[in-house]
């Protein structure tokens, strides 16, 4: 993502229930490991959704603001319902969610305060 907020125009508008089709849910980040491997610099990420969802893997672009060390125990929010994606030798399972910082590059979202791993954005 090379644009900034300020320059990326709204999406088209949508209905309340094409928005529930997009399950968003909140895990914890328990592994990161480097993905050199990967076309641009990523970590591989395994997030704990708990209950019926459980572990998931995602490859991130978030190199610029994070290290693997610096990653386990935080809560991000990812998209849990898309189809596996294939990343290099590596398939990806959520779509880890961000948004640009002012040079483009990714910072996490997630909740401000701890909450309890699998709910759902509302």
């Amino acid at each position: 993502m090379s644009a900034s907020s300020e320059t990326t125009l709204p999406a088209a508008t949508i209905g309340f229930d094409d928005f529930l089709k997009v399950d968003i849910r909140v895990g914890t980040i328990v592994e990161a490991t480097p993905y050199p491997q990967a076309r641009k610099p990523a970590i591989k990420l395994v997030i704990d959704f708990g209950g019926e969802i459980g572990l998931k893997k995602s490859s991130a672009q978030i190199t610029k603001h994070y290290t693997p060390e610096q990653l386990p125990g935080r809560q991000v929010l990812a998209v849990v319902n898309f189809p596996p994606r294939q990343i290099g030798k590596f398939m990806s399972e959520v779509l880890t969610l961000g948004v640009p910082d002012a040079d483009g590059e990714v910072v996490l979202i997630g909740p401000g305060f701890e909450v309890p791993r699998g709910g759902r954005l509302f």
